[in-house]
């Protein structure tokens, strides 16, 4: 997520995150013993409807260099920050790399973090639904960090709205983030289930759970825009 509710720190935080647990001990380890010894991976920055960049293009990795140069090159790109927030369009994105990667995976993942919910380029749910029946699963990371400069559009449940409207597919999970010092250890976690093939821990209602509007994020949008109308 490279959004406007993103800080610049924030940013760098995050990329930084991502190349830190690709580089672990842990993530190599999940690496040598998965079924192939192998996965292909991309890294994508989206924010708005027609907003994603291939910062890493499909690599095939194979053991910890792999791991490595992949990291070394994410660190490498300058991330500018653009306006919106479209996790539909980013998982529509993401899945048209899936299809046109010419790897053929025993599974296929999307992993999805953001600062806030859905509020441009149609309803999540159906993007989530179309991902999900092309065999694709839908994995999240909230960041729920309280800053400043989100404040008008955080949403204070994320995770909530995270699996309830975002994530699906056979062992889907959400892995929230409250602080920015957690975020490496969150997603070498979520790298390490996903990459290892191991299911996260669910726990389920005994009751049904309570409707949620997953619309909440185009409403939030709405209602500031009005807002920053007003005279």
């Amino acid at each position: 997520d490279v959004s406007r509710s993103m800080s610049a720190e924030e940013l760098e935080i995050q990329r930084q995150g991502y190349a830190r647990a690709l580089t672990s001990d842990p993530v190599a380890a999940a690496l040598g013993r998965s079924l192939t010894g192998r996965i292909a991976l991309a890294y994508v920055e989206w924010a708005g409807e027609h907003r994603q960049t291939i910062r890493h293009d499909w690599a095939l990795i194979t053991g910890r260099e792999d791991l490595e140069a992949f990291a070394w090159r994410l660190l490498q790109a300058r991330t500018v920050t653009q306006s919106r927030t479209s996790i539909s369009s980013a998982l529509r994105f993401g899945a048209f790399l899936l299809g046109a990667n010419g790897y053929e995976g025993l599974r296929r993942v999307i992993d999805i973090s953001g600062d806030g919910p859905n509020n441009q380029g149609g309803l999540v749910t159906l993007a989530r639904d179309e991902v999900v029946a092309e065999g694709i699963t839908i994995n999240g990371l909230p960041l729920m960090t309280h800053d400043l400069q989100g404040a008008r559009w955080r949403l204070e449940d994320l995770d909530v709205y995270y699996s309830r409207c975002v994530i699906g597919g056979p062992g889907a999970f959400v892995v929230p983030v409250t602080e920015w010092r957690d975020f490496t250890a969150a997603i070498t976690r979520k790298l390490v289930l996903e990459i290892a093939g191991t299911p996260a821990e669910r726990f389920y209602r005994a009751q049904a759970p309570a409707p949620y509007d997953c619309e909440i994020g185009e409403k939030m949008w709405r209602d500031n825009r009005r807002f920053d109308d007003m005279p």
